[in-house]
C-alpha cells in the first residue's frame, strides 16, 4: 500500500466539495489519502477495510513481538503444559 502523491494527497476543500468522491477513492484504491489545508498535511483518511486489516495486522504483530521477549527472559512453557491448561490432553 504505497502512496501515490500524484493521486493520495487531496485538499480539504476538495473533500467538502465532493466527500463522496475521496471516500470512493480510499476504497477503490486501497489507499490512504492524506488530506492537506494550505500545502500541509492535517489528517489522512482510509478505507474501513483497510484499517481494520492494518489493525489486526499490527496486534498480531505486538503479540508475537511479546512472545519473543518471553521466550528471550525464559517464561517459555513445554506444550504439554499448555495443552493441559487448555484441557486438550
Amino acid at each position: 500500500m504505497q502512496t501515490k502523491f500524484s493521486e493520495d494527497v487531496i485538499p480539504l476543500k476538495d473533500l467538502k466539495i465532493n466527500p463522496g468522491k475521496v471516500v470512493n477513492h480510499t476504497k477503490d484504491t486501497h489507499r490512504p489519502v492524506l488530506l492537506t489545508s494550505r500545502g500541509r498535511g492535517v489528517a489522512v483518511m482510509q478505507g474501513l477495510e483497510e484499517y481494520e486489516k492494518n489493525e489486526e495486522e499490527r496486534e498480531f504483530m505486538k503479540a508475537v513481538a511479546a512472545g519473543l521477549m518471553e521466550v528471550r527472559e525464559g517464561k517459555e512453557i513445554e506444550l504439554a503444559e499448555v495443552k493441559k491448561m487448555l484441557g486438550i490432553e
